[in-house]
């Protein structure tokens, strides 16, 4: 005879118990339990409890392999979440089974042992995989999960009951609109213009000029400002910065309320100067320079400076919403959710890593799809490039994007931006990569030894087979390994997906509403055409250009929503070997100690930089 002790964890969340029966088989390499109920008569598993049962077997089942877990009961819409069930044999030895699984009707459900990766005898075991299947949402955008109705997600993937609670609060809260004060106020700065583009919700835009584009004849012996400081004189010392939103060129513009809506295509050419500002100094508005086309400078009027800042903004929103927010972070958030539940059991250490960070993904963008960018969308119905030319944005965002324009270090060193003093997005971003990144070597490195392992684990191929596919489109010049051929290679994969899911979204989701809820800072859309000529612009033609009322109401409402946090935070714990364990310690030993060294550092600045701080960025995009 063998007795095993087994302990049940169920989840401590919202509806996470249950009241049906509980039956359980334990597999060994030697044989198997016999399937038997947990708990005598009738025995209910609360939220957060802790429930430990004796199994006899007539027989030592050697090292334990897997569980079956089922639920039965007569409430079928009754489900359970279990964190996780340990097994102690009789000779003491300890084996975690990591669930995190919501079991739903009256089946079996099979979990490996935590430790279980590597072993060869795992091989002819069942396939625990989620079975998603793909879709596509439009042409020419990366895949989506097939869904029809939110009810066809997982349960795994829907917010909890607390989360919908939520939601339907913050919707009414949002047409309560509390202004941004310091947005309010600075707006019109051109110092504040400058800062956004470093530090506002789309740091994304700018890089170091070297050379002036012949499309943007700004003349190079331009003194700029009262510095007395001349444009290519500085350019070849480094402090000249552009951003150039030539993606922007032709896309069809929408018709909102029945008027014809237009965006610009700007360029936007920046001085840093002796303080440390990054300061506008040339702005011109279409691609194709001309008599029609003029350059605009901060010594033109007041309202021609200002209008042309605020088709800047208006393009910036557009970009932003499109591909920065929705395609960088949303849509590749959910080809990596979907390709990790698909390909990559519960016991996979990526998977392990990434879970937490794919976590509400599929169901936020199920949401926005259908409220967002669907023909009856917001962004669809109240934004300039709304209609088709979403469309072509995406399409042409899809085409320009690149491995290493996902990954910050690359990023930054690529636009040039490695020594520009005040950029907290890239101080913070990089601190929290490198942070990232030793946590996903140490934990790879503990399980893959050498590169052979890398390249022999068909689950992991596949993994990345199918992001290469269906979220990079077969595009190869993207620079997205297509496989895995070496440890370091998949260290710096795993660690952009985590960061893009986490900390990129937090980057240019958290700030929308902090940045755009003061409308003329951030317009979706101008009622005018850009101006062709100087010296026309007023206060009333400048007011007539921005977006109507109900255009405004309705996207301070989205921007509000977008700045909801999640109170999900609870805890998971899937490594169950000492070193991976240690190692999510420290992990979030420095995560904490980043939050220390930036809270310090916010102390000291008028406009506090809080998107990054660990402690306020979210583990997946949920939101």
């Amino acid at each position: 005879m063998a007795e095993y002790q087994v302990t049940v964890y169920t989840q401590d969340m919202a509806y996470a118990g249950t009241k049906d029966d509980v039956y359980i088989t334990l597999v060994g390499k030697r044989g198997s339990s016999q399937h038997g109920k947990l708990g005598r008569n009738k025995f209910f598993f609360h939220r957060g409890d802790e429930s430990t049962f004796t199994v006899t077997c007539s027989a030592d089942l050697g090292e334990l392999l897997l569980i079956h877990l089922e639920k039965r009961g007569l409430v079928i819409k009754d489900s359970w979440l279990p964190a996780k069930v340990e097994v102690r044999s009789s000779n003491g030895k300890l084996y975690v089974f990591p669930i995190y699984h919501w079991l739903k009707g009256n089946k079996k459900h099979f979990f490996r042992e935590g430790a279980g990766l590597f072993l060869s005898h795992l091989a002819d075991l069942p396939l625990l995989f989620c079975l998603l299947r793909w879709a596509v949402y439009k042409e020419g955008i990366p895949l989506c999960m097939k869904a029809n109705t939110l009810m066809s997600l997982p349960l795994d993937d829907r917010y909890p009951f607390t989360r919908d609670l939520e939601f339907g609060f913050t919707a009414v809260a949002a047409y309560v609109l509390v202004l941004s004060d310091y947005v309010m106020k600075h707006w019109r700065e051109d110092a504040f213009f400058g800062y956004q583009f470093l530090n506002g919700v789309n740091p994304m835009m700018i890089r170091r000029c070297k050379t002036l584009p012949s499309k943007f004849p700004v003349p190079s012996n331009m003194i700029l400002g009262k510095s007395w400081l001349i444009l290519r004189t500085e350019m070849k010392k480094g402090n000249i910065y552009l951003s150039d939103y030539n993606i922007l060129d032709g896309v069809e513009t929408n018709t909102i309320n029945g008027r014809k809506q237009f965006l610009a295509a700007p360029l936007v050419l920046f001085h840093k100067n002796e303080y440390n500002e990054m300061m506008p100094i040339a702005i011109q508005l279409k691609q194709k320079p001309g008599k029609d086309n003029p350059i605009f400078f901060p010594t033109d009027s007041e309202y021609d400076w200002l209008l042309a800042k605020t088709y800047v903004k208006s393009a910036d929103f557009n970009l932003h919403e499109l591909n920065y927010h929705l395609l960088r972070t949303h849509l590749l958030a959910e080809v990596f959710a979907v390709s990790l539940q698909r390909n990559l059991p519960r016991v996979h250490p990526v998977y392990k890593l990434l879970i937490r960070h794919t976590r509400y993904t599929l169901q936020i963008n199920f949401l926005a799809r259908n409220l967002l960018i669907s023909k009856i969308g917001i962004l669809t119905l109240y934004t300039a490039s709304g209609g088709k030319g979403i469309l072509t944005l995406l399409d042409r965002s899809v085409s320009s994007m690149t491995y290493r324009s996902l990954c910050i270090p690359d990023d930054i060193a690529d636009r040039g931006l490695e020594d520009v003093p005040n950029f907290y997005y890239r101080d913070d971003g990089l601190k929290l990569w490198n942070i990232m990144h030793r946590f996903v070597h140490d934990i790879l490195s503990f399980y893959y030894k050498y590169d052979w392992m890398v390249q022999n684990d068909a689950e992991l191929q596949n993994w990345i087979q199918e992001i290469f596919e269906n979220g990079f489109l077969r595009r190869s010049e993207t620079g997205i390994p297509q496989k895995f051929t070496t440890v370091a290679e998949l260290v710096k994969f795993v660690t952009m997906v985590m960061f893009t899911c986490s900390a990129q979204h937090a980057a240019v989701n958290t700030g929308q509403y902090d940045f755009y809820g003061w409308m003329p800072n951030g317009p979706s859309t101008m009622q005018e055409p850009p101006p062709t000529q100087k010296g026309k612009a007023d206060e009333a033609s400048f007011l007539s250009t921005l977006p109507d009322v109900e255009t405004t109401v309705l996207i301070m409402a989205t921007v509000w929503l977008s700045n909801m946090q999640t109170s999900d935070r609870f805890v998971e714990e899937h490594f169950t070997e000492d070193f991976p364990r240690y190692k999510v310690t420290v992990f979030q030993r420095e995560l904490k100690k980043l939050s220390k060294e930036i809270y310090k550092r916010n102390r000291d600045l008028e406009l506090p930089y809080t998107y990054l701080d660990p402690k306020l960025v979210e583990n997946s995009v949920a939101i």
